[in-house]
C-alpha cells in the first residue's frame, strides 16, 4: 500500500542497521530486523543491556527465548554503530515540567549517530515529534556535527512508531508501518526494509512532515475522544447514572465510538497532544480543542479521588489496586494513578498501593510510593480498583471478604467488577 509512486529500483538495501534506543519500540524492532539484516542495538542504560543479554526484558514485550537466540548485537557502547549505513532512532520524547516538548534524548541520539555517520547513510527517526523536527532539528545536528551535507552526503527518513505496550494482537508484524523519506529513493529503501518485518504492510507518506503530522494526531485524536467520555462521566455521575451503563446502551449503535473513561497517562496519549499544541502555538494558532481535552484528562485523577472521598464520608484506610499507566504492563511512566493517590492522601486517608506488575524500586524513586508487597495489610475501609490488571479483574466476593471491613466501600474506577454479584453488606462506587 502506498500514497505515492515509488521508483522501480530503491537505494541499496543497508549492510548494517543500528537501532538506537531499546525500549518498547526499539527492542522489538531490533529483534525483528535481526532475522534479516546485520543489526546492532544501542541503549546507554548499562543495566538494561545487561538484563537483555541475560534474556530479561522488563517491558515484557520480548520473550527470553527470542532474546537469547537473537542475532542482534546489543550494547551500551555507541561505538558499536560503526559501519552502519541505516540508523533508526527510537528514543523517548517526553514533555518537561511546563508541558513543553523535551527533545533532549533525540538531540543526544543524533549527536551519537553523527560520530559514526558516513557518506550515503540514512538516519530515520521513529519518535513522536511535531512536523519539522526530523528535517530541521535532526538534520541540522547531524550535518553540523559530522561535517556532511544533509540531502547530499546523508539522508533522512521518518517512520512513526505504533507499538502498543502489552498488546499481543497489534504487533510489529501485523500493523501498517508508515514511512517517509527525504527523497523517493530513500522512501523506497525504507519501504523495502520495513516491509520485510511487516509482511509488506507499508504506507509511504507524501513526505517527512506529513508522516510526522500523521503520528502526532493519532494519539491526540484518541485523547480528545477519551476526554469527551470523561466529561460526560462527570455529568452523568451528578445525575446518579453510571457511565458504564450508559455506554453499554450507546454502544449498540453501529457507529458509536467505543471509548471508555479513564486516567490518561503513559508516554503517548498523555504526551503527544502537547507536541501538536506546541507547534500550533509556534505558528500562531490557538489549539483550543486539543488543550481542552488535555485539561479534562489531566483533571480526571483528582476528580475520581474527590468522588471516592465523598463516598467514604470520613477518614479511612484504603487499598488501591494498580499504579501503572495501563492494564497488564509494568510501565509507570506518566501514570495518572499518582494523582488519585496523592489527592486521597492529601485529604487525610491512609492509602496502601499494590501493583502486581510494577517495579517497587521504580515506584519509590519516581513517585515516592512504597508498594505493598502483598494484600495482607487489611482489613480496609475501601478497596479502589484503579488499573484492570488481570489479577484484579479476577477478584471476587471471597477476595473482598478478606480485604474489607463490614460495610466497606468497593470503588471500581475501571468498571471491572460492575457485573460481579457481591454481598449487600458492601457499598459500591463507580464512574
Amino acid at each position: 500500500m502506498t500514497a505515492i509512486l515509488l521508483p522501480t529500483s530503491p537505494m541499496n538495501i543497508p549492510n548494517r542497521i543500528a537501532v538506537i534506543g531499546l525500549g518498547y519500540v526499539g527492542l522489538p524492532l531490533a529483534i525483528a530486523l535481526a532475522k534479516h539484516f546485520d543489526v546492532v542495538g544501542i541503549d546507554k542504560d548499562e543495566a538494561r543491556i545487561a538484563a537483555l543479554r541475560a534474556g530479561r526484558d522488563s517491558t515484557g514485550e520480548i520473550e527470553e527465548e527470542a532474546l537469547v537466540s537473537t542475532k542482534a548485537r546489543l550494547s551500551d557502547d555507541p561505538s558499536c554503530m560503526l559501519g552502519a549505513d541505516l540508523f533508526i532512532v527510537t528514543v523517548p520524547t517526553p514533555v518537561d515540567e511546563h508541558r513543553n516538548p523535551d527533545l533532549g534524548a533525540v538531540a543526544a541520539a543524533m549527536r551519537d549517530v553523527s560520530e559514526h555517520l558516513t557518506p550515503g547513510a540514512t538516519v530515520v527517526l521513529e519518535s513522536t515529534v511535531y512536523p519539522g523536527v526530523t528535517e530541521e532539528m535532526c538534520g541540522e545536528i547531524l550535518a553540523s556535527a559530522s561535517g556532511l551535507a544533509c540531502g547530499t552526503d546523508f539522508f533522512l527518513g521518518y517512520s512513526p512508531e505504533r507499538m502498543n505496550p502489552g498488546d499481543k494482537r497489534h504487533t510489529l508484524a501485523t500493523l501498517t508501518k508508515v514511512v517517509a523519506g527525504q527523497t523517493s529513493d530513500v522512501a523506497a529503501m525504507l519501504a523495502a526494509v520495513y516491509g520485510v518485518v511487516t509482511n509488506d504492510n507499508v504506507f509511504v507518506a507524501r513526505d517527512i512532515r506529513t508522516a510526522e503530522a500523521a503520528k502526532v494526531i493519532e494519539n491526540a485524536q484518541r485523547d480528545i475522544n477519551i476526554a469527551f467520555v470523561n466529561e460526560v462521566t462527570m455529568i452523568f455521575n451528578k445525575m446518579g447514572l453510571s457511565v458504564y451503563d450508559v455506554l453499554a446502551a450507546a454502544n449498540t449503535k453501529w457507529n458509536f465510538l467505543p471509548f471508555e473513561p479513564g486516567l490518561v497517562g503513559g508516554h503517548c496519549i498523555g504526551i503527544d497532544p502537547y507536541y501538536l499544541a506546541h507547534k500550533a502555538e509556534q505558528i500562531g494558532h490557538n489549539p483550543e480543542i486539543i488543550l481542552a481535552g488535555r485539561r479534562i484528562n489531566d483533571e480526571m485523577g483528582h476528580y475520581v479521588a474527590r468522588s471516592i472521598d465523598a463516598a467514604l464520608g470520613r477518614l479511612s484506610s484504603i487499598l488501591l489496586l494498580g499504579l501503572t499507566f495501563k492494564e497488564n504492563v509494568p510501565d509507570l511512566r506518566n501514570t495518572k494513578v499518582v494523582d488519585l493517590v496523592r489527592t486521597l492522601v492529601a485529604a487525610g486517608h491512609r492509602v496502601d498501593v499494590h501493583d502486581t506488575l510494577a517495579d517497587p524500586e521504580e515506584a519509590q524513586q519516581e513517585y515516592g510510593i512504597n508498594l505493598a508487597p502483598n494484600l495482607d495489610g487489611g482489613p480496609y475501609d475501601a478497596v479502589v480498583g484503579a488499573v484492570s490488571h488481570d489479577a484484579y479483574v479476577r477478584m471476587g466476593a471471597t477476595d473482598f471478604a478478606s480485604l474489607l471491613r463490614a460495610g466497606g466501600l468497593i470503588a471500581d474506577v475501571k468498571g471491572m467488577w460492575r457485573l460481579q454479584k457481591l454481598p449487600d453488606t458492601y457499598r459500591r462506587w463507580s464512574l
